[in-house]
């Protein structure tokens, strides 16, 4: 692995900031990171993720701390479909390849590069293991990615909607409605 880059964005949605460390190579990202947010209380975030081949999710951990208590999660996909949240199946989202941190750009990335849609034609139907924050649930979320121009995508999960500019390594730039990368 390459050595990381350290990316910080501002979170619109949470009022807050998010930094990771990212590790790409070949076909696979490692990444952690530290969020805090002050929306819908305010929270502290960190969290780690581990690819597999093909940027396939192999595992997220995640540690929320607010008023209410720290939790934690630690969400893993077996590689066949199946995944796990502390240990429990969870079903609603079997055959889902990602995870999707909310309010966390570097979880967009994984997609992206797979199927090469921040540079060449075409749009993708997902189904991500999306993790609620600061709550730390995971539900399913049927995502659309479609390939605008080279850095831009259209984005669609349910009634959102935006336009997300990325790196030529597939990082959010900005993200409106969401986060902006700070340059």
């Amino acid at each position: 692995m390459p050595a990381a880059r350290v990316v910080t964005w501002t979170v619109s949605e949470s009022r807050g900031v998010e930094t990771s460390w990212v590790e790409l190579g070949g076909d696979v990202l490692k990444g952690h990171g530290r969020a805090v947010g002050t929306v819908p209380q305010p929270y502290w975030i960190s969290y780690e993720l581990d690819t597999a081949d093909g940027f396939v999710t192999r595992r997220l951990k995640v540690t929320a701390e607010s008023a209410d208590g720290v939790r934690t999660l630690d969400l893993r996909h077996d590689g066949s479909g199946r995944w796990t949240a502390n240990g429990e199946a969870v079903p609603g989202v079997a055959g889902a390849l990602d995870c999707d941190l909310g309010l966390c750009p570097l979880t967009n990335t994984m997609p992206v590069l797979r199927h090469g849609l921040h540079r060449a034609p075409g749009e993708r139907d997902f189904l991500m293991a999306w993790v609620s924050v600061p709550d730390l649930s995971v539900l399913p979320s049927p995502q659309t990615y479609t390939h605008l121009a080279p850095g831009r995508i259209g984005f669609v999960s349910g009634d959102f909607r935006s336009d997300i500019e990325f790196d030529d390594d597939g990082l959010v730039l900005d993200y409106p409605g969401l986060a902006a990368r700070l340059r």
